[in-house]
């Protein structure tokens, strides 16, 4: 059971989608929707009225599309996470919702368990992509950069051979769209562990965050498209 509160703005133009987010927030534990917004314009003022811990964010809206509205938001209220839920993997959402600041992409068919334990991983400073966002991402990369594993660096770039085998574990599953929890089950470690071989990765690929590391192991060739 988590232990803090979490406030969530949700911002899509559907009443349908909106309705079904607030109630799945108000009827979780340590939840709390503090409003609606219909596009990000009336997202971005409803930042400055309420400050929400995360933004549920639709990317297609009218007026402001979500991508804009998160990085308005992303660079106003560096203490509120943007968590992108839409039903598009298309990279004209993808890349620039990354891009923006958002801390998050998930689909609209995702379960509500699934949704709920990306507000709490956005809300604790964790990236949280679904496994379909994944493979788009890294699908992404690689049309970008035929021969992805030879791309030249500079002497002293990191190119991750100074990971150790359990660091490469935890990237590979983490590149699956794995979350810490269902990293540290599948490898048989405690959770503490996993957070811990994170950080020495973000420190040796010189990366700040969870997708930054994904984005770079696929520039450096160190994980593939094979979710499972």
């Amino acid at each position: 059971m988590p232990h803090r509160s979490v406030s969530v703005l949700i911002v899509d133009d559907q009443p349908l989608m909106s309705g079904a987010l607030r109630v799945l927030v108000e009827n979780s534990p340590g939840m709390s929707c503090v409003g609606i917004a219909a596009n990000g314009a009336e997202a971005v003022e409803a930042c400055r009225a309420t400050r929400p811990n995360v933004v549920l964010m639709d990317m297609q809206m009218p007026v402001m599309g979500g991508v804009e509205a998160t990085e308005r938001i992303t660079a106003e209220f560096p203490e509120t996470s943007v968590l992108a839920i839409t039903t598009f993997t298309s990279e004209p959402y993808l890349i620039p919702a990354l891009r923006a600041g958002a801390a998050g992409y998930l689909l609209k068919d995702a379960e509500p368990e699934s949704i709920v334990s990306a507000i709490w991983g956005v809300h604790r400073g964790e990236s949280v992509l679904s496994p379909a966002v994944t493979r788009k991402l890294l699908s992404s990369l690689e049309e970008d950069r035929p021969g992805v594993g030879t791309v030249p660096r500079a002497p002293g770039d990191p190119d991750g051979s100074d990971l150790t085998p359990r660091e490469l574990d935890v990237l590979r599953l983490l590149a699956r769209g794995r979350s810490n929890t269902e990293i540290a089950e599948e490898l048989h470690v405690s959770e503490s562990t996993v957070k811990s071989n994170l950080t020495r990765i973000m420190d040796k690929l010189e990366v700040r965050d969870r997708v930054q590391v994904i984005i770079r192991a696929a520039q450096l060739g160190l994980v593939t498209l094979s979710l499972d």
